[in-house]
């Protein structure tokens, strides 16, 4: 069992092969799974590689080769005419739908304005005088004098039509900014309720809305409709914390008194062998139940407004969670590796020291049977406070992440395997992160494990 921790920016990214007792994480910022052992399996001395920067990106690649059978059919030129304009943004099909009609429009005006100059000209345009000419004359003034008409209509139109198509030009152009800003603005409401969606949490629907000031227009309705709709959700969340938190506080107390009066039997000496293994087996029972109201009772704190916020060292809080469960870790053979750096930030210091211990004991857990391995590291990457813990353990498929977070979930079993805990470790941990208004993702560690990164704001 080994707890080393190590300071300092620069050491942030590996640490020396001695100092790790001769393993080094090869994930970026931990990935423990490259270690080869001169005996084949056997405690003996581990080849390191090279590390990585952290930390891990991008979502997890499809866990396994693609089905049998499968055959790429490439899309038809409808399809990739389709993906484009899926692809265009309502602001700018917007513009585009303003900028073609104001075209339009410019070229229908054009087109009236092209017939009604020759209709002008030729009312405009005077008779010829041909009563004093003779006859055969005449006929050649007059078609001479409509020959000049014609030249004159054709000649205004074809000069109002190319001074008006590059006028028509530059207006397209301006259309189109116009266009922009006008869908720009008319979208302006929506940015606010999807800016107010994206800000809301468990903890935030009691007093964020969007409040839309402004005529009564279908804008005005969609964003009270939301509104009255977040009252309601907040009344449904905060009905399920409270029953949560007051069924927990009532299962407590029997579960205590089930607990002393289990102690007191076993405790009796005139107790038979066979009532004290069924003692023994109950008292485990009811521990278990004990261990599944507190973290019911957390889950609905966490799930709630931070009531507490004070300065803390996810270092510190790390250091704490790794002693306190180093005798655990030593029981089940798993080797623990700490690289903690100071990290700070603002929130609650019990819920964030449950929730990085959630994490090593979940690693602890779910290991290998022996020659377990499990490292901690906490820093700053890219002025983001990272929490990174990874283990050794079974594969674990990329589409069941996931649900991993959920509550009452465990890997391939929903309920029916609870030696290991009740499934609510993980959500504990995403509950406290995102009360701090952070996040938390997992990847699967190549050869099997969990590598799962909590980012905080800094404070």
């Amino acid at each position: 069992m080994s707890v080393p921790a190590s300071g300092g920016e620069d050491r942030f990214a590996g640490v020396p092969a001695e100092e790790l007792g001769g393993a080094v994480p090869t994930h970026p910022m931990i990935s423990p799974h490259s270690e080869r052992r001169r005996d084949g399996g056997r405690q003996g001395t581990v080849y390191p590689v090279r590390v990585q920067p952290p930390p891990p990106t991008g979502e997890p690649v499809w866990d396994g080769p693609p089905p049998p059978g499968v055959t790429h059919v490439p899309p038809t030129p409808l399809e990739r005419l389709q993906a484009l304009v899926d692809r265009i943004s309502i602001r700018w099909r917007l513009t585009i739908t303003y900028a073609v009609l104001f075209f339009m429009a410019g070229v229908l005006l054009l087109f009236v304005i092209y017939m009604m100059v020759g209709w002008a000209i030729e009312s405009a345009w005077p008779p010829a005088d041909t009563s004093e000419l003779p006859p055969s004359i005449a006929i050649q003034v007059q078609q001479w004098w409509n020959s000049n008409l014609y030249l004159a209509v054709t000649g205004a139109r074809k000069v109002l039509l190319t001074r008006s198509l590059l006028a028509l030009g530059g207006v397209g152009i301006l259309a189109i900014i116009i266009g922009y800003l006008v869908a720009d603005r008319a979208l302006k409401p929506v940015q606010q309720m999807t800016a107010t969606a994206r800000k809301l949490s468990g903890s935030t629907l009691a007093h964020e809305r969007i409040d839309l000031k402004g005529p009564d227009d279908e804008l005005k309705e969609l964003a009270d409709t939301f509104d009255a709709m977040l009252t309601r959700l907040n009344v449904a969340f905060d009905t399920q914390r409270r029953f949560v938190a007051n069924a927990s506080h009532e299962l407590r107390t029997p579960l205590t008194i089930n607990r002393t009066v289990l102690e007191i039997a076993l405790g009796d000496p005139q107790a038979s062998e066979d009532l004290k293994a069924l003692g023994r087996t109950l008292l485990e029972v009811n521990a278990r139940n004990e261990r599944l109201i507190e973290g019911l009772l957390l889950l609905a704190r966490s799930e709630r407004e931070l009531s507490v916020r004070k300065p803390v060292d996810m270092k510190d809080v790390a250091e704490t969670a790794v002693e306190q469960l180093a005798p655990r870790a030593e029981e089940a053979g798993v080797t623990v590796t700490a690289e903690l750096q100071s990290a700070e930030t603002v929130g609650d210091p019990v819920l964030l020291e449950r929730c990085v211990a959630n994490l090593v004991e979940n690693a602890i857990k779910h290991n290998l049977p022996e020659s377990g391995r499990l490292w901690v590291r906490t820093g700053m990457v890219e002025g983001a406070l990272i929490v990174q813990v990874a283990n050794t353990g079974p594969h674990v498929p990329a589409y069941e992440v996931n649900g991993l977070f959920e509550p009452f979930r465990r890997l391939n079993a929903e309920r029916v395997d609870s030696s290991k805990g009740a499934g609510l470790g993980l959500s504990i941990v995403r509950a406290v992160v995102r009360a701090h208004g952070g996040n938390v993702t997992a990847v699967p560690r190549d050869g099997g494990g969990l590598v799962v990164t909590v980012r905080l704001q800094a404070s």
